[in-house]
């Protein structure tokens, strides 16, 4: 197994161990965030990071493989998702959001599926899709140190830096569903043809 397929196993290890923070119950604060918040957020940065780095790696050391190809973008799904729920849980995210992104993800996994059924035909992302990943990572890094729901800003109850904190991840939020939704919509219309065959 090559270096990229490792680091994205690694990634995948890495959710299990974001998801069981929690229940260590691990008491204090840091600048009035919960040190839990701070460790799964340091977690999934180290995940957002190995996301970059095996597909450079892949790339760069002529180390793509079928299983590589296969296992990295599920891993990206299982660890925005878990982020995702993990939000909700903490009553900073409403559950809408994760439900659209684990809708076009479904959607998306489907023309895959029926892509390779075909031949191998090869879908690139689109200007969206490039687009929804980075402001699904921007956002999520930021919800878990943000200690406000998520579009309480506009309530007028938040003042000072937890106004803008709290403003800047309901933004990022906000732009993530959209890019989601119409990086969905882009995927449809770009493997229609495969539904006529």
């Amino acid at each position: 197994m090559n270096l990229a397929n490792k680091l994205t196993i690694f990634r995948i290890i890495l959710v299990p161990i974001m998801v069981i923070i929690p229940f260590l119950n691990i008491k204090g604060n840091l600048f009035e965030i919960p040190i839990t918040c701070i460790i799964i957020d340091a977690i999934f940065i180290i995940a957002s990071i190995t996301d970059k780095l095996d597909g450079y790696i892949a790339r760069s050391k002529n180390q793509v493989t079928t299983f590589g190809k296969f296992l990295d973008p599920l891993a990206d799904k299982i660890l925005v998702l878990a982020a995702m729920i993990m939000l909700v849980e903490m009553n900073k995210l409403p559950a809408w959001i994760p439900i659209i992104v684990l809708a076009r993800e479904f959607m998306v996994s489907g023309y895959r599926l029926v892509a390779v059924e075909k031949g191998g035909i090869v879908i690139a992302a689109s200007i969206w899709g490039k687009l929804k990943t980075v402001t699904q990572m921007i956002a999520i890094i930021f919800a878990f140190i943000d200690k406000n729901a998520f579009a309480e800003c506009f309530t007028g109850e938040l003042t000072g830096i937890d106004y803008f904190l709290n403003l800047f991840v309901t933004i990022m939020m906000i732009i993530q569903v959209i890019a989601t939704i119409f990086s969905g919509i882009d995927y449809m219309k770009n493997a229609k043809d495969l539904t006529t065959k």
